[in-house]
């Protein structure tokens, strides 16, 4: 009874970290400039941008602390199954729209590509696990990324199982034993690094277990943020936090790179949610935090299709620098318009027909109580 009294409640929207989010978007648009950049330069040490990977520990960082923000103190009301429900309308939407896009890439990329080394049963299989989000990494020729059609596909697997723990453990567990996960998790970050010399992998299915260390220290130090209160009010503004996090990005490698990656990891984009956090929006800048925020998810869930089109071209036509230059930065102006595109004709309607249904539902229940 007491889900359905609490149905209003439990559904509502809190306020945003409006900087927060305008990081998101930051981070969104370093991981396309990598991706871009890693056909061009496969030595991530002559990669200008060659730490734009770090951008998905920022995200899962900036996860555990939302998520905390958002649910800590309602989802014991609103019950597991209704935060399942929306998590899923939140995340699942662009899964799918990314999946389909992939399989448009795959099957008609101009540049080249081979779909008839598959079987139909085999893609139509690929597909499925993609849009499910069950790892299936058996494309060779991709890397065997986990999710072969849309491969950021591979941070939203950790990003559900993360919430699942969440919702079963996490939400409920002591303070102490929260920092006691994070210490040890910590631990298993430095050692992935280590022994890898990066915190490259997750993404493939030799690499695995690499993700679930990056998606469990990064989760619960951003719970952690939230629960300990720490956030740091500063002058900083968009602009500056935007700077600091771009550094993280662009730092130079070196022989102790597996040394930095983990201690920008541990230590520094913590920090920066503590920052972002406290930091005051200057009011010019809100609308493009906002912007910058909403156009994060759509830009990371639908880009890799045009990416593996773009690395089959490189391969093949080799383009000289200016030419390489224009349609690089060519293809990040369109992959931001098609993501906003994408983001308006279907996500939003998508997440607000489900939403709309869920609250008639809830609505029906509770005249019936």
């Amino acid at each position: 009874m007491d889900t359905h009294k609490n149905s209003a409640t439990i559904l509502q929207t809190k306020q945003h970290f409006e900087i927060l989010d305008g990081l998101r978007g930051v981070a969104s648009l370093a991981v396309v400039v990598f991706h871009f950049m890693e056909w061009v330069y496969p030595d991530a040490s002559r990669n200008f941008i060659g730490h734009g990977f770090l951008a998905v520990d920022f995200f899962f960082c900036l996860s555990g602390f939302v998520i905390a923000y958002a649910y800590d103190d309602r989802i014991a009301k609103m019950g597991i199954l209704e935060f399942f429900k929306s998590r899923v309308i939140r995340l699942h939407p662009l899964v799918i729209a990314g999946s389909v896009l992939g399989l448009l890439a795959f099957l008609f990329d101009p540049f080249g590509g081979d779909p008839g080394l598959f079987s139909t049963g085999k893609i139509i299989l690929l597909f499925v696990c993609s849009a499910l989000l069950i790892p299936f990494p058996v494309m060779g020729d991709r890397g065997f990324n986990l999710f072969g059609l849309n491969a950021p596909s591979w941070s939203l697997f950790w990003e559900y199982v993360a919430n699942i723990v969440y919702a079963f453990v996490l939400y409920k567990i002591k303070r102490v034993y929260l920092i006691l996960l994070t210490i040890i998790s910590a631990v298993a970050i430095c050692f992935v690094c280590y022994r890898s010399g990066n915190l490259l992998g997750g993404w493939s299915g030799p690499t695995f277990w690499e993700g679930c260390a990056r998606i469990s220290y990064s989760f619960l130090a951003g719970l952690l943020i939230y629960r300990s209160n720490r956030i740091i009010k500063n002058k900083l503004g968009f602009i500056g936090l935007a700077i600091l996090l771009s550094l993280a990005f662009i730092m130079p490698f070196s022989n102790w790179n597996w040394l930095s990656e983990a201690l920008v990891v541990l230590f520094y984009f913590p920090l920066l949610i503590a920052l972002g956090a406290g930091a005051a929006l200057k009011p010019g800048l809100k609308k493009v935090c906002v912007f910058s925020g909403k156009i994060s998810y759509p830009l990371y869930m639908t880009h890799y299709a045009a990416l593996w089109m773009f690395g089959n071209y490189y391969t093949n036509h080799k383009p000289g620098g200016t030419e390489l230059t224009f349609v690089i930065i060519g293809g990040i102006i369109l992959l931001v318009g098609f993501a906003y595109l994408v983001m308006v004709v279907f996500d939003i309607p998508v997440r607000k027909y489900l939403n709309d249904k869920r609250n008639e539902r809830l609505a029906r229940q509770k005249a019936v109580l």
